[in-house]
């Protein structure tokens, strides 16, 4: 078989699928999972570049070994003459930084995801720009096989004065990998770092806060929300640092309470009221369990005219989503029960298992619970930077509605 020479003349290790298992990898799809598998070359380190072959002896494509995951290969290329080295991984940084340069006007936006993993080509690694400084996570073995190269390529491409590591997600320890936190290079940073947003000013906490500090994939819905927000009392449920809230206040919405599970992240809310010149009067903010607090405001027959509602991860994986669609709906019920007619229910999904098709019926669902006629005004996606891959579906993770309750 003339796919097997060409294996033997380029002396890297293989990986043969099971027989119909290579038509995702002809469709592009960057992940090999365990079971795909026939057989595969012995010793093969984490992180090493592997060849894949079809069980007719076709190469298929070339990826990352990951010896833990259920992923058992993330791909870097369809395309048998590339070869993974530095200079690729050169190529496509430098690729993407010119790319996403073009996505902002610089003095609106000092932080954005300049690299997003598979969407961009380098597997689990995720690079955020704050200012003139670098956040990272390493979250495959892929990305950690090439970490020192990556590194270097970075200095020299993009120039931060420095690089902070966040590798602490529950994706690392799929990969059988210790979490990492700390600076990588370069100079020690201000901790919490200032950022600008659209002419708003944000205080982000690099070391502590959740994913690398800031939700930057929530920018572009921020600029939508806010439109919603004049003239009307708002509670904004998982409000972190005041992100959605601090836009909406500036926009003329009457009171806001907030409801977060974190004191650190409430003290760097009312820090970003202080640095936006907002009356402090203006919100209310209240450290506690968002369910719980839902369903006390219900007892006692609240009423908002606006309701946000931006939670965690409830489906990480699709063996969540049975358990996520139960929360998911529990919240929303209680929160369409709070609103006045003619309110806004701005409402997210950032779980990669619940699809906007199933969001979308778990709201119906929770609506008919609630007897509440709802529109939907706007469907809500990830900020531009956190481009979606056609052939990766599992990139569109962020989904919301702007919907109107009668």
């Amino acid at each position: 078989m003339e796919d097997w020479n060409i294996k033997i003349k380029d002396s890297l290790p293989g990986i043969i699928l099971k027989p119909g298992k290579e038509h995702s990898v002809l469709n592009r799809h960057p992940w090999i999972f365990r079971n795909a598998i026939q057989k595969q070359d012995d010793s093969i380190a984490p992180g090493e570049t592997v060849d894949i072959f079809s069980a007719s002896g076709q190469w298929l494509a070339r990826g990352a070994f990951s010896p833990n995951s259920q992923i058992r290969v993330r791909i870097y290329t369809w395309e048998y003459e590339t070869r993974i080295d530095q200079p690729f991984f050169e190529q496509v940084i430098q690729r993407i930084f010119q790319a996403k340069k073009r996505l902002f006007i610089p003095n609106q936006v000092n932080a954005y995801r300049l690299i997003y993993a598979e969407s961009d080509g380098i597997p689990g690694f995720i690079a955020d720009v704050y200012q003139d400084i670098l956040v990272v996570q390493f979250l495959s073995w892929a990305c950690e096989y090439w970490r020192q190269d990556l590194l270097e390529i970075l200095i020299s491409i993009i120039k931060p004065i420095s690089i902070f590591e966040r590798s602490d997600s529950d994706t690392r320890q799929l990969e059988g990998l210790d979490n990492r936190i700390g600076k990588l290079w370069g100079e020690d940073v201000d901790n919490p770092l200032l950022i600008q947003e659209n002419g708003i000013s944000y205080w982000v906490d690099l070391i502590h806060g959740h994913k690398t500090g800031f939700y930057l994939d929530q920018r572009d819905n921020r600029v939508h929300v806010k439109e919603y927000a004049q003239d009307r009392n708002i509670l904004d449920c998982f409000c972190y640092t005041g992100g959605m809230a601090i836009p909406c206040l500036i926009n003329r919405a009457k009171t806001i309470e907030a409801i977060d599970s974190s004191s650190e992240a409430l003290k760097l809310f009312h820090e970003n009221l202080l640095i936006n010149q907002i009356p402090e009067e203006k919100a209310n903010l209240i450290q506690g369990d968002v369910f719980s607090e839902l369903r006390k405001r219900r007892d006692k027959v609240s009423k908002y005219d606006m309701v946000i509602l931006d939670p965690p991860k409830f489906a990480p994986t699709v063996s969540f989503v049975h358990k996520a669609t139960r929360a998911y709906k529990d919240i929303n019920l209680v929160a369409l029960k709070l609103l006045n007619p003619n309110g806004i229910l701005v409402t997210f999904s950032c779980s990669g298992g619940v699809s906007l098709d199933l969001f979308q019926k778990i709201i119906y669902s929770a609506a008919l619970d609630a007897k509440r006629e709802v529109k939907i005004l706007e469907t809500l996606h990830q900020a531009r930077d956190h481009g979606i891959a056609l052939n990766f579906p599992e990139s569109a993770y962020l989904k919301g509605f702007i919907l109107e309750v009668n």
